[in-house]
């Protein structure tokens, strides 16, 4: 199965319906990170941090890595802060050459598209307020399988050893 998701649609069936789902892991990759919230049942209300919904995955047993360019933006910072699992349980790496966008579940599902990682690209504000992304979902093996690939290399640091970024990378496992 092969869907194209466009603006709200993106945040509803990747966002707020795969990613709480996962079972053995999620692998995020992302150019910019900002405060993002997930209604806690659809059509509800109330709203929680999509940080929240990584800290209840990594309760879990769930494997959660994270692949960013920049350091997130301070509302986002201010709720990681409030889920003390998050700090030892959710791996991230911090390349300034990132600036593809995947959200991978169990290594069998992936959204890939324009949307970084925040309220507006992936749909989750008002109409009014939210950029116009586009993307795929996809469960197609030979799919997912080179998204996988490309977001694993990056963070084994396939590239560091000839990166023109390097000196600016905290985070190269070559260092």
């Amino acid at each position: 199965m092969m869907t194209f998701l466009s603006d709200r649609a993106i945040y509803e069936r990747v966002i707020r319906d795969a990613v709480p789902r996962a079972a053995r892991r999620v692998w995020i990759a992302t150019a910019d990170i900002k405060d993002l919230y997930v209604e806690t049942a659809p059509g509800s209300d109330r709203m929680v941090p999509f940080v929240k919904v990584l800290a209840d995955l990594i309760g879990r047993g769930v494997e959660v890595r994270l692949v960013h360019a920049k350091e997130p933006g301070p509302n986002w910072r201010e709720d990681f802060d409030r889920y003390p699992g998050l700090w030892s349980g959710m791996e991230r790496v911090l390349c300034p050459r990132v600036h593809f966008k995947c959200i991978i579940v169990d290594g069998v599902k992936a959204y890939f598209g324009s949307a970084n990682l925040t309220g507006a690209g992936m749909g989750a504000k008002s109409a009014r307020n939210r950029n116009f992304e586009n993307g795929v979902l996809t469960d197609e093996p030979t799919i997912v399988g080179p998204l996988a690939e490309q977001f694993d290399a990056v963070w084994r640091g396939a590239f560091c050893r000839d990166c023109g970024r390097r000196a600016f990378c905290g985070d190269c496992p070559l260092d």
